[in-house]
């Protein structure tokens, strides 16, 4: 049985891990993948119980939705189209490409566009 001391051998397992952290790096670069943040906030969870959905939600031309909330705050990015966002009192239009924050507060949105719009809405809501 080979003995290795325990100092070396975590030594050794690191620059490994280092050396082949450093390879997949250079091979996304070598690939042309871009990761890009869109959106970062940092937050106190409610709970330690997250139910975590990912809804997409598609938009007639000139649809708007009642006033209305949602369970649990979270990012919201716009897959298509351009929607008018009214919530805390602040309107803001966003545009396919474009992400934004919602808080769970009373809001209304309405696609302002030409076309059908697309939204995909990341909640974050504690389990009930």
């Amino acid at each position: 049985m080979l003995k290795i001391p325990t100092t070396r051998f975590i030594q050794a397992t690191l620059t490994v891990l280092f050396l082949a952290g450093t390879h997949a790096v250079s091979a996304e670069q070598k690939t042309g993948l871009n990761r890009t943040v869109l959106l970062e906030k940092k937050l106190e969870l409610p709970s330690s119980n997250i139910d975590a959905k990912m809804i997409r939600v598609a938009f007639p031309p000139a649809f708007k939705t009642p006033w209305h909330t949602h369970e649990g705050p979270g990012p919201r990015y716009v897959v298509k189209g351009t929607l008018k966002v009214v919530e805390g009192g602040k309107a803001n239009t966003y545009a396919a490409g474009e992400v934004f924050w919602e808080t769970g507060e009373l809001m209304s949105v309405e696609n302002v566009g030409d076309d059908a719009a697309e939204l995909i809405i990341f909640e974050l809501a504690p389990i009930k």
